[in-house]
């Protein structure tokens, strides 16, 4: 037709066909944003193909929003709570990279097919655009293709059908974990306390170090009767009453550091009221309690708490603001609007989206992706376009401002940046594989679907037993963390009906990062290998 022979007629008009196929549900799966790919190939089958730049253009947008929303979680992964399951994610993907590498030597498979066959059986875009750009063989994607919808019906059917043959207690991993919950994230409580001990009386607050003593917060006090704002320089006394804020165990430190307990509460001071603010001024962003405290002091500003990600934390003098904290602060009526303005206080700023960062780091990622390490004669290793954008990211999303400039994105603008980029290199390398499925079907045969087969199941199978024999993770995290070392969405998606609790979800958040970044980095050595 002499539509499609226009590339931007054809390019949207995959994306349309691609969006409508994938929202179709088979028994409650579908190919979502994927189906573009099939779509795709079926077009470039029959000689339309887009033209190389758009394939670029979509790649860098996907890595770069890709690499700002996993840095964070990429670094905090390594923390002591998560090592177990970054362990059973590496386990899963040096596994089945090592099995299509076996594929290659014994099976000669062709290496840019056998690595489109582990991205597409781990379902990773991520590692399909990392190794269309290490190979820069249409074969990627044919092999990509091939094992795709195995790989999701797969860990699907794994993540359902485990309980059942391994007998799993549900209901007991959900009591488990939410006991594990509680003592990482504590619930805030207050409480109000009498001074009553000699040793704090006649000493501010400041000299008292109470934050620092005691992890909690003291967001009111009452001296002679009368309420008051608590400041550094408040000075307490025997006979007094202070109403503070923390954790469990917090407050019983507090108890035990200025004195008993009272049912007598203290009512806010005449003229003074509790605000949530939402943090959205660049300039508090980074800065430590000790400093806001520093910058507000006209204001008597008290901050009693912070709720971040769905969690209430008791801010310490070190504790560091981020965009989009929401601050519980106590202060005078007459500057509750000037502080909200200090604060920010403005959710549209932060769905407004500055592209200077955005270009900034993507050229900043492309010169890192230039340099390159040479190991002997034989093997050269270096990031390459995908990679040096992916690291740039992920450092620039930890370090999140310099100066003024703020380096994290909106969710939703990271959104619809990493959508739209995705749709477009799903379209560009799905018409350019697709010139060539036919032929590469006729080599291999049903080879390469068993092939991916065996790439999906076995990594899953020996994850599971190093985290259930070696490591005795609870079952639930267990599976949130395979479906997140295997890249599914779908996966985790099936997984959540299964449990009330959140530990499926934040188990693959936490192994998510550090499954992708790693098998990039076993693409880019296959590739390299072969």
């Amino acid at each position: 037709m002499e539509f499609f022979e226009q590339s931007y007629f054809a390019l949207f008009a995959i994306i349309c066909i691609g969006y409508t196929i994938g929202s179709i549900k088979i028994k409650g799966i579908s190919l979502d944003i994927s189906a573009i790919i099939f779509v795709a190939l079926v077009f470039g089958h029959y000689g339309i193909v887009m033209p190389p730049i758009i394939e670029k253009i979509g790649l860098i947008l996907f890595i770069y929003t890709i690499g700002i929303q996993a840095g964070p979680g990429f670094f905090d992964s390594f923390k002591k709570q998560g090592r177990t399951l970054v362990v059973m994610a590496t386990v899963i993907i040096l596994s089945a990279s090592a099995i299509s590498y076996l594929a290659i030597i014994f099976m000669d498979i062709d290496v840019a097919v056998a690595i489109g066959l582990l991205a597409g059986a781990l379902t990773s875009t991520p590692g399909l655009a990392a190794a269309i750009d290490s190979t820069g063989s249409a074969g990627v994607s044919i092999g990509y293709g091939i094992a795709y919808p195995f790989g999701v019906i797969g860990v699907i059917l794994f993540v359902r059908l485990y309980p059942k043959f391994t007998r799993a207690n549900l209901k007991k991993a959900e009591e488990d974990y939410e006991k594990q919950t509680e003592e990482s994230f504590p619930e805030i409580f207050s409480k109000h306390f009498v001074v009553a001990n000699e040793n704090v009386s006649g000493k501010t607050i400041r000299e008292l170090r109470v934050r620092t003593m005691t992890q909690g917060v003291i967001s009111r006090v009452k001296l002679q009767g009368e309420p008051q704002v608590p400041t550094p320089d408040t000075i307490l006394n025997i006979g007094d009453i202070i109403r503070a804020v923390g954790t469990k165990e917090a407050l019983k430190k507090v108890e035990l550091f200025i004195g008993h307990e009272t049912d007598e509460e203290i009512p806010l001071k005449q003229g003074y009221e509790v605000q949530t603010i939402l943090v959205s001024n660049p300039n508090v962003v980074n800065k430590t309690v000790k400093e806001i405290y520093q910058w507000t002091a006209t204001y008597h500003v008290t901050i009693t708490r912070v709720r971040r990600s769905g969690i209430d934390i008791t801010p310490t003098p070190n504790f560091k603001l981020h965009m989009g904290d929401k601050i519980i602060i106590m202060c005078s009526k007459s500057h509750v609007e000037m502080v909200t303005r200090l604060f920010g206080g403005n959710s549209k700023k932060l769905s407004d989206t500055n592209f200077l960062p955005i270009a900034a780091g993507i050229v900043l990622g492309f010169i890192v992706g230039e340099f390159s390490l040479r190991f002997g004669n034989s093997f050269t290793f270096s990031l390459g376009l995908t990679g040096g954008v992916l690291t740039i990211a992920m450092i620039l999303s930890r370090i999140g401002k310099t100066g003024r400039i703020i380096w994290t994105m909106s969710g939703g603008a990271n959104q619809l940046l990493r959508t739209m980029g995705l749709m477009f290199f799903l379209t560009g390398v799905g018409t350019s594989a697709g010139a060539h499925i036919a032929e590469t079907f006729d080599q291999y045969g049903y080879q390469l679907f068993f092939v991916g087969g065996v790439i999906t199941l076995l990594p899953m199978m020996l994850g599971a037993m190093v985290a259930r024999w070696v490591f005795k993770v609870n079952v639930i995290s267990m599976l949130g963390a395979l479906t997140g070392s295997m890249t599914s969405t779908p996966g985790l998606a099936a997984l959540d009906p299964m449990t009330e609790t959140n530990a499926a979800s934040i188990a693959y958040a936490t192994v998510y990062p550090v499954a992708m970044v790693l098998l990039i980095i076993c693409v880019q050595i296959l590739a390299a290998l072969g």
